[in-house]
């Protein structure tokens, strides 16, 4: 999911999408203004800006942003739907221009073009920091022993990591190891990262095997 700022001065029609694009599980920052815009820009991987606004022109926006933010995703949303006004729109750097009234089902299709592109699309296992992060900014602090497994298993990324493996990487012999301490240890850290993030981990139980990461990660 997207991490989108919205600048619409239109209070009615602000909320109203801004519930939309939680409801679809993105994060929402909103503006009203270009002033309150400017501070949220580094917040956000999408842009979706209005036109006509109280203290500036969302041209004018849009441009300045695809300068200082080139990879970021924009969006213009107004109600302006002259052809020069679309080609204008294009120009200066925004990635969809779309009308309103919008259906949202066609804004959400949108979004989801331009997040392919624009939001992060792979795990990072932070060694030094001992925490994991995901693709959608989700966030979660390790103990040592969960980054231990974690390591491994990122060092194995797509492939089974064997729970005798998982209890040497933890300094134990296979054959005196309680492997339910394995088990409880995974069930936590799933627990915790679901209560926190609201998603699943990519933590694979291989039943009678061991565990696997079925995605692509980072480690740093």
């Amino acid at each position: 999911m997207a991490k989108i700022l919205l600048l619409e001065d239109e209070a009615d029609l602000r909320f109203e999408v801004v519930d939309f694009l939680r409801s679809e599980g993105h994060t929402v920052l909103h503006a009203a203004s270009v002033a309150e815009f400017g501070p949220q820009i580094d917040l956000a991987d999408i842009a979706i800006i209005d036109i006509g606004l109280p203290d500036g022109n969302g041209f004018d926006v849009a441009q300045k942003l695809r300068k200082t933010h080139p990879h970021m995703g924009i969006i213009i949303l107004t109600a302006r739907g002259a052809s020069l006004d679309k080609i204008n729109g294009l120009k200066i750097g925004a990635d969809h221009y779309l009308v309103k009234p919008v259906r949202f089902a066609e804004l959400a299709a949108h979004i989801a073009s331009v997040a392919r592109r624009v939001a992060p699309s792979i795990w990072r296992l932070h060694l030094v920091e001992r925490k994991l992060t995901a693709p959608d900014g989700g966030v979660e602090k390790m103990t040592s022993v969960e980054m231990i497994m974690l390591e491994l298993l990122a060092r194995n990324a797509g492939s089974v990591v064997l729970r005798p493996a998982i209890a040497k990487a933890f300094g134990t012999d296979w054959l005196s190891y309680d492997e339910r301490h394995l088990d409880q240890l995974v069930s936590r850290l799933r627990r915790r990262w679901r209560k926190h993030n609201g998603t699943e981990l990519p933590l694979r139980t291989e039943h009678g095997l061991g565990y696997s990461l079925c995605v692509d990660i980072e480690i740093n």
